[in-house]
């Protein structure tokens, strides 16, 4: 897969996951049942991925690495979401410090 794919399909995914929010039932959705949660139960998850992730790269194979990094993105996108934020908007953060990075 190339890398413009698939960054392309984090575009997707917030669709989806907007999509799920708008019109998906919580007894029909993860997405939906998560969010209704709140922000808390969701960040929760985030740091439950993270922590998984971070165990998965120091003892387990790259699959399972794979397998973690992917939910991590989800939850991430999810917690984003039900903050009134885009992925967009911390790709702008990244790209503000880089560029102020680059001016020091």
């Amino acid at each position: 897969m190339s890398e413009t794919k698939g960054i392309a399909f984090l575009a997707e995914l917030e669709r989806i996951i907007d999509a799920r929010l708008e019109s998906a039932s919580p007894e029909q959705s993860y997405t939906a049942k998560l969010a209704r949660k709140g922000a808390v139960k969701v960040a929760q998850k985030v740091g439950e991925e993270g922590v998984e992730l971070a165990l998965a790269a120091a003892a387990e194979d790259g699959e399972r690495v794979k397998s973690e990094a992917a939910d991590l993105l989800y939850h991430l996108l999810l917690l984003l979401r039900v903050k009134g934020l885009r992925l967009e908007d911390a790709v702008a953060e990244l790209e503000r410090r880089h560029a102020e990075a680059a001016r020091r």
